[in-house]
């Protein structure tokens, strides 16, 4: 009789984990909250560092689910151990009894508005990073009409004590990179500058995007925080900074301003943390049993992690993540 295995979180390392999963012949319960699969990968247009279409890396991990069962629209409601066996039940009125249970809650993107000095949701021209990769799915945003000056700000909500986050949340220097060039693509007349701490490209390919949006773009990189922002009259943001490689203060009136809003944990990915009395670090990302040697292992026998509900990762890496604790999985029913 197959073993069932509960899949919490229906984003990139849900989907591989599952479809890895359901061809060892596990029965496999995908339990996603929203009326569609994907997570953030859904709502993204290209992906750093290529440049390639998210829509078809997504597509292809679905295809992959094969006999999985999945669930949508559905919260969890209880998860408790019963034995060495976990009992779910979800808001759908689905019970399921599981041998282990893997959470793929993934992350929440940090809520720009809390910025107030930046001016989300109170000036008209100042939008996230979720926004400008919905505008380039969609060519829809009433905020982005043509504009001449573009500002990208990094670490919105990251490195940020004030914000209630120290750590670093990996991807938003590449993302920012990335639109950058996208920006210039769209508006060639545009100049677009980027506000930074310090660039963290880490990644194969990511330095080469980041000479690229210098070279071929034009893209102007300015070292140090924006202190300010303010609407004019004619609705243009008059942003203050600082640029600390010359110690020389700046004022730069926009058209558009990007806000690079970083990874916090998830809610949801929380509140079951707490069902099953799993830990969370003081960073709130959900605890490991080892962070070496045991990072898709908890310290609960029977369930396991893997991608951003960890910490921030990359989609390569949260990828990597899910076929590990598949394989983890496996191990443990085995015994």
């Amino acid at each position: 009789m197959a073993k069932n295995i509960i899949v919490i979180g229906g984003g990139p390392a849900g989907l591989e984990a599952s479809a890895r999963l359901d061809a060892l012949g596990y029965t496999v319960f995908l339990v996603e909250r929203d009326n569609h699969l994907g997570g953030h990968l859904a709502l993204w247009d290209r992906l750093f560092p290529s440049g390639d279409p998210a829509e078809p890396v997504l597509r292809g991990l679905v295809s992959k689910t094969g006999s999985t069962k999945i669930l949508l629209e559905s919260e969890v409601q209880t998860l408790n151990r019963l034995g060495k066996s976990f009992r779910i039940s979800l808001s759908s009125g689905v019970s399921v009894i599981a041998d282990a249970v893997l959470l793929t809650t993934g992350f929440d993107l940090f809520d720009a508005s809390k910025k107030e000095e930046y001016g989300y949701g109170i000036y008209d021209h100042v939008v996230t990073n979720a926004d400008i990769e919905s505008y380039f799915r969609t060519g829809k945003d009433p905020r982005i009409d043509n504009p001449e000056r573009i500002g990208i700000v990094h670490c919105v909500g990251s490195r940020d004590e004030k914000a209630g986050c120290r750590n670093c949340s990996k991807v938003c220097c590449a993302t920012a990179v990335k639109q950058a060039c996208e920006l210039k693509a769209k508006f060639p007349k545009a100049k677009v500058y980027c506000f930074y701490m310090d660039l963290r490209m880490f990644g194969r390919g990511y330095e080469d995007l980041y000479l690229k949006a210098q070279k071929e773009y034009g893209v102007r990189f300015i070292r140090g925080r924006v202190s300010e922002v303010s609407e004019k009259i004619d609705k243009t943001l008059q942003v203050k900074a600082e640029d600390t490689l010359s110690s020389t203060p700046l004022k730069v009136s926009l058209d558009l301003l990007v806000l690079m809003a970083g990874m916090r944990p998830s809610k949801s990915g929380s509140k079951v943390a707490k069902m099953i009395r799993l830990d969370t670090g003081e960073d709130g990302y959900l605890s490991v049993a080892d962070g070496f040697t045991g990072m898709q292992a908890t310290t609960i026998p029977g369930l396991f992690v893997a991608g951003a509900a960890t910490g921030p990762k990359t989609l390569p890496e949260t990828l990597a993540e899910a076929r590990a604790a598949s394989a983890l999985i496996h191990d443990y029913l085995k015994g």
